[in-house]
């Protein structure tokens, strides 16, 4: 199959990308972005390191690149049952799921509303709860503007989106959810998820490394990795670095736990594995 796009026939139609082939038993790897990110910007590296071997499953959440920006303000949960209706819609569960930052919060989501279409759960530096942040995040976005945006992420939304306020929409939408639309998850929902789960984050992380140490022992017989970086380097972000080392080096432990229920490695996945031994 080649790659495919289009737009869900939910109310708020969420636009998505199919990327790779699969060449195995594997089900597809849902890509769900962090704020502020498209899929060029967010998963830029990470899809060309993993589609020769995986078929990925690409999207762009509210007021994101080419999703419109709706008419309500956005939520985890929101984005959540969007999700479920995209995968419906495609037939594509149950899906192993990879998401970072909003993205993983809303995958969290995901994962404990719909546990059928969830196979396995990636939650890369995501909060559960508001003090999971590192000190001065909460009142630096409080005073955030949109000149504090960094201009990749201007650039890459107006790329795709072609309209130069929809980044600032986006903007103002992922200011709000977070500042008003994100309250602590209850212990109870993330209790709940029954995918196998690995929660991420980065040394230097926005995210606590504890925090994250906490959320895995919630979730049960979750694992958790701590990696040597920042808010996104570890993925390839295209606005957190240029340098591809950080994924390279983290995505091997990714294919690792997608695969450790006994599925069979294709050549592509352990070349990739074998960064860890060299």
């Amino acid at each position: 199959m080649g790659d495919e796009r289009g737009y869900s026939s939910s109310s708020l139609p969420l636009y998505y990308e199919w990327h790779g082939e699969s060449s195995g038993s594997e089900p597809p790897l849902l890509l769900i972005h962090g704020g502020g990110s498209t899929i060029e910007s967010n998963w830029g590296r990470l899809i060309p390191a993993l589609a020769p071997s995986r078929r990925l499953l690409a999207v762009e959440l509210q007021g994101h690149g080419r999703t419109g920006s709706g008419v309500g303000p956005a939520s985890f949960e929101g984005s959540a049952e969007g999700l479920a209706e995209l995968l419906t819609e495609l037939a594509a569960g149950p899906v192993d799921v990879l998401g970072f930052s909003n993205g993983g919060q809303v995958a969290v989501q995901l994962a404990a509303r719909h546990p059928k279409l969830v196979r396995r759960l990636v939650v890369a530096s995501a909060p559960f709860r508001r003090d999971g942040m590192i000190d001065g995040f909460w009142e630096g976005l409080a005073n955030a503007t949109y000149a504090d945006l960094p201009e990749p992420y201007r650039a890459a939304d107006l790329a795709v989106s072609g309209d130069p306020g929809h980044a600032e929409r986006m903007f103002h939408l992922d200011r709000e959810l977070m500042l008003t639309g994100f309250t602590d998850v209850p212990i109870s929902v993330v209790a709940s998820i029954t995918a196998p789960t690995l929660v991420v984050a980065a040394d230097r992380d926005v995210v606590r490394p504890a925090h994250a140490a906490l959320l895995a022992s919630l979730i049960p017989h979750a694992r958790l990795l701590i990696v040597p970086g920042n808010h996104g380097d570890y993925l390839g972000e295209l606005a957190s670095a240029d340098d591809p080392g950080p994924l390279e080096r983290t995505l091997p432990f990714l294919i690792g736990f997608l695969t450790e229920d006994g599925a069979q490695l294709s050549d592509h996945e352990r070349e990739l594995q074998s960064h860890l031994r060299h």
